[in-house]
C-alpha cells in the first residue's frame, strides 16, 4: 500500500528568536541573582587568603630569628598596607603587600595616649630565644568582615581568627 504525503509539512526544526530571547532573559535573571553571593564569597576568600599570608609572614620572620639567632624587626604600616621583616644584618628582608579590598584596621597593643602618630608604622623586635611579642593585627574588607591575626607570646605561634 503506497503511503501518501497528505497532511505532512516540511518544516525545518530549530529555535525561534523569541524562544532564544526568553532563555537569555532567564539566564540573565539567574546570573543577576547569583552575582551578589559570588561577590561576597570572593571578598571572604580574599580576606582569608590575606590572613593566611600574614600568618605565613609571621612564621617566616619568627623562624628566621630562631634559626639564624638574629634579631628580626617587623615593621607594620597600616597606611601603606605593608608588612616588612628585616634581620639585624639586613641579609634577610621580606615584604608583604596587602591587596586593595583588604585593609589593616588596627594594630595591638595600642600606643600610649600621648603618642602623636597613632596611625603610623609600628615596629616590633623579635629576639632569638626570647619571648615573642604579643602582636595582633585586625584586617577587614569593604563589607565589614574582619579577621584577627595574632602571635601567642606563650607558644610563639601565629594564628588567624574570624571576628
Amino acid at each position: 500500500m503506497p503511503t501518501s504525503s497528505v497532511g505532512v509539512t516540511n518544516r525545518q526544526r530549530g529555535v525561534t528568536l523569541i524562544e532564544m530571547l526568553i532563555v537569555m532573559a532567564l539566564i540573565a535573571l539567574v546570573a543577576g541573582m547569583a552575582a551578589p553571593s559570588v561577590s561576597a564569597g570572593l571578598d571572604s576568600l580574599r580576606l582569608r587568603s590575606t590572613s593566611d599570608a600574614i600568618v605565613g609572614f609571621f612564621n617566616t620572620a619568627l623562624a628566621r630569628a630562631d634559626t639564624r639567632q638574629q634579631v628580626v624587626e617587623i615593621l607594620i604600616s597600616p597606611q601603606e598596607g605593608t608588612l616588612i621583616a628585616i634581620s639585624g644584618d639586613h641579609a634577610f628582608q621580606k615584604k608583604l603587600e596587602i591587596a586593595s579590598p583588604v585593609k589593616i584596621l588596627s594594630i595591638k597593643p595600642g600606643l600610649a595616649a600621648d603618642v602623636q602618630d597613632q596611625g603610623g608604622p609600628r615596629r616590633f623586635l623579635v629576639y632569638p630565644g626570647g619571648t615573642v611579642p604579643k602582636i595582633t593585627i585586625e584586617i577587614g574588607n569593604s563589607q565589614g568582615r574582619k579577621r584577627l591575626i595574632s602571635i601567642d607570646p606563650v607558644t610563639g605561634v601565629p594564628q588567624a581568627d574570624a571576628k
